[in-house]
């Protein structure tokens, strides 16, 4: 028997700033997701995921070592910092006989490190780094590959939409050089190149639906010809800011007509990834290995989306640090189909779970837990909450504290605090913090905070109490 047939092959999807309520089985009423329906149908969906921290990079940190934010070290965004982690998840994969193969964005640095990969074929979007360098040529494989599929000098940028934006255009050349098609277009080389007597590990990243806001036109106008419910705006939201004009929004009103576009624009990258990765699925099973595969499904973070008037990431709502998480496999695997768990977890549980499914050893350093037991429909002894946090400046760095069911936000420049109960304000329109009803709940989440917080090197802890206003970094000395 073949190598290949003994251990399971693992596929892991991630794209870049997918909400966790954007997938037809999680009940969204406008997204269009029918193959990722189809993966919870023949999977297990887990409701209650987060990203610990909502932004590209540290995101990553988690997914590619299975440590909490305080081990890696990112707890916000800071490009340029060297990534030199001794255990990593393509790593482990690879010491034990996998061929690991990474396709599409990375975001670490220097930008070609492989974490453990044998080989990477890498596409990180805009990347201001790089640019900012005039080295993008040499960090993107991309665009010299799209100025060779048309035959003329072309760029990723052609369209004038910037990364952050919510203006939206949709894609402006054949539809087979999205960027979202040649993630699959790789992915599909690989099946035919890869060496067929070893099991592989498959990292498929989209940088999409990260803006810019540029699906295909089908996509798009599938979107915009339907009615969309209002956005939440919570009882706590200031409504005096008005509307900016930057189109790099991320705090503000947008007038009604453009919020529907940059919506249908964002819905439609998510349409347009769920038709590639079925085309991917399809490919699998020609090459025959689709009944032989540990396929997960997860974002780095999400999108605020127009929610309390915000956009983009990086704040503790749910917009922002609910993430899509879809575990499936063959019925070897044990993995109960249509099934949906509300353990509460987060992306440093990615490693350890695909390794377990892979049946190879956890290293000991890895923080994050193994989500296969619960796929299973098991009930093992879990955690009671995840501490997430991200440093954004001031008036925008947090910390929160959710078990899934409610949620603590401590607000570190100011010392404001929020409380939502989750289960019956998914959407987080009223703030419960000044409600006596909610006391000794709030008190039990800020003292969960206050442990994960003792002895940070930022000072938020002083005499069993919460510090604000101290000083705060995206990187934490341990990476020096």
């Amino acid at each position: 028997m073949s190598e290949s047939k003994k251990r399971p092959n693992i596929v892991l999807i991630c794209v870049d700033q997918m909400r966790g309520d954007c997938l037809g089985s999680a009940g969204h009423t406008v997204c269009h997701t029918p193959h990722l329906d189809q993966m919870y149908l023949e999977g297990c969906r887990f409701s209650n995921a987060y990203t610990a921290t909502p932004s590209c990079i540290p995101a990553r940190a988690a997914i590619f070592t299975g440590l909490k934010q305080a081990s890696h070290g990112r707890v916000g965004y800071q490009d340029a910092k060297p990534w030199n982690y001794e255990t990593t998840l393509a790593g482990e994969f690879t010491k034990n006989g996998y061929q690991t193969q990474a396709i599409g964005k990375m975001h670490v640095y220097p930008e070609r490190s492989q974490l453990g990969f044998q080989n990477v074929i890498l596409h990180d979007g805009y990347l201001h780094c790089a640019r900012n360098k005039n080295e993008i040529d040499m960090i993107d494989d991309y665009n010299p590959w799209l100025r060779k599929e048309l035959g003329r000098d072309a760029d990723y940028f052609d369209n004038g939409l910037n990364c952050n934006s919510y203006v939206v255009r949709p894609w402006d050349k054949p539809e087979y050089t999205h960027p979202t098609n040649f993630v699959v277009t790789k992915g599909i080389e690989f099946l035919r190149q890869r060496d067929p007597r070893k099991p592989f590990l498959l990292y498929l990243s989209f940088h999409r639906p990260h803006p810019p806001l540029d699906p295909p036109a089908w996509a798009f106008e599938q979107h915009m010809d339907v009615d969309m419910p209002d956005v939440p705006i919570g009882d706590w939201v200031d409504e005096s800011k008005g509307t900016p004009l930057h189109p790099a929004l991320s705090v503000g009103k947008l007038p009604p007509e453009r919020l529907k576009r940059a919506r249908a624009g964002y819905y439609g990258h998510i349409s347009h990834i769920d038709h590639q990765l079925n085309r991917f699925f399809e490919s699998m099973a020609e090459y025959g290995q689709h009944e032989n595969t540990i396929y997960c499904f997860t974002s780095d973070h999400g999108d605020m989306l127009g929610d309390h008037n915000m956009f983009r990431k990086v704040v503790p709502y749910e917009g922002s640090v609910g993430i899509p998480f879809i575990l499936k496999g063959p019925a070897s695997s044990g993995i109960k189909r249509g099934s949906t768990s509300d353990a509460v977890c987060e992306l440093r549980d990615v490693m350890p779970t695909l390794l377990d499914c892979a049946g190879l050893p956890i290293p000991e350093s890895v923080e994050g837990r193994s989500l296969l037991p619960h796929a299973r429909g098991e009930t093992p002894e879990w955690r009671e909450y995840i501490h997430g946090e991200h440093t954004a400046g001031v008036k925008l760095s947090h910390h929160y504290i959710t078990d899934g069911r409610e949620k603590y936000i401590w607000h570190s420049d100011s010392g404001k605090e929020q409380f939502f109960d989750l289960t019956n304000d998914p959407q987080e329109c009223r703030d419960l913090i000044n409600k006596n009803s909610h006391s000794e709940r709030i008190e039990t989440f800020r003292s969960h905070l206050i442990k994960e917080l003792t002895n940070r090197e930022e000072g938020y802890v002083s005499e069993g109490k919460l510090i604000p206003g101290q000083k705060v970094k995206a990187c934490l000395s341990i990476l020096d």
